[in-house]
């Protein structure tokens, strides 16, 4: 029951982190800060789902920024 509580709490950070990504699309300023904050509280399998997200439903207007933003948050 924990771990499925735990994967719950996880989706609702990638659920969350979609919806404002959305509401800030606005502003190519704002969107890179929240992006950023995203990969950054994102479990790395969540981070993957993200880009492709993202890229799927900005990448038209920001896909530059959404690459640049991956890259260099993602770096090992």
């Amino acid at each position: 029951m924990t771990s499925t509580l735990i994967k719950d709490k996880k989706m609702q950070m990638l659920e969350m982190s979609k919806l404002i990504l959305q509401k800030v699309s606005f502003d190519k300023q704002l969107f890179a800060k929240e992006l950023k904050k995203a990969v950054l509280w994102l479990q790395p399998d969540q981070k993957l789902m993200l880009k492709v997200w993202c890229l799927t439903t900005f990448g038209e207007v920001y896909r530059d920024t959404i690459m640049d933003v991956f890259r260099n948050l993602t770096k090992t």
